[in-house]
C-alpha cells in the first residue's frame, strides 16, 4: 500500500514526458520512418499495458537499488541504465527483423528511454523518500 504514491507520481512523470515526446518532438520521426507499417489507428489496450508494466519495473527493480544511496541521483543513474537496456531490447530487435527500422531510430529511442526513464525513476525517488 505505500509503494502506491511511489508508483503513481513514477507514472505520473513516465506518462507526462512520453506523451510530450510523441506529441511534440517524434511523432514524425516515427511515422515518417515506419509510415506502412504503423496502425491506423492507435490502440490503447496495449499502450496502457506497456505503461502499467513499465513503471512497475522501475519501482521494483530501480528505486529499491537507488534507496540504498543517501545520494538522490543514484536512481536517474539506475533508470537510464534500465531504460536504455529495455528500450534497447525492443529498438534493436526491430533493427534486425524489420527492413524499415533505421539505426537513427534505434539510436534515438534509446537514447529516449535512457532519459525518460531516468527522469520517472529521480521523481519516483524523490516520492519514496518523502515517505
Amino acid at each position: 500500500m505505500a509503494r502506491i504514491p511511489v508508483y503513481l507520481v513514477t507514472l505520473l512523470v513516465f506518462l507526462t514526458l512520453d506523451a510530450f515526446w510523441l506529441g511534440v518532438f517524434s511523432g514524425s520521426l516515427y511515422t515518417g520512418t515506419l509510415g506502412a507499417i504503423m496502425v491506423e489507428s492507435f490502440r490503447i489496450v496495449p499502450a496502457v499495458v506497456f505503461y502499467l508494466l513499465y513503471v512497475a519495473g522501475i519501482v521494483v527493480f530501480v528505486l529499491p537499488l537507488a534507496r540504498r544511496y543517501a545520494n538522490v541521483w543514484m536512481a536517474p543513474l539506475y533508470g537510464a541504465f534500465f531504460g536504455l537496456c529495455a528500450y534497447g531490447t525492443y529498438d534493436l530487435t526491430n533493427h534486425a527483423v524489420l527492413k524499415v527500422w533505421t539505426i537513427q531510430l534505434t539510436l534515438i529511442d534509446m537514447a529516449w528511454g535512457a532519459f525518460v526513464t531516468a527522469m520517472a525513476s529521480l521523481a519516483g525517488n524523490l516520492m519514496d523518500r518523502r515517505r
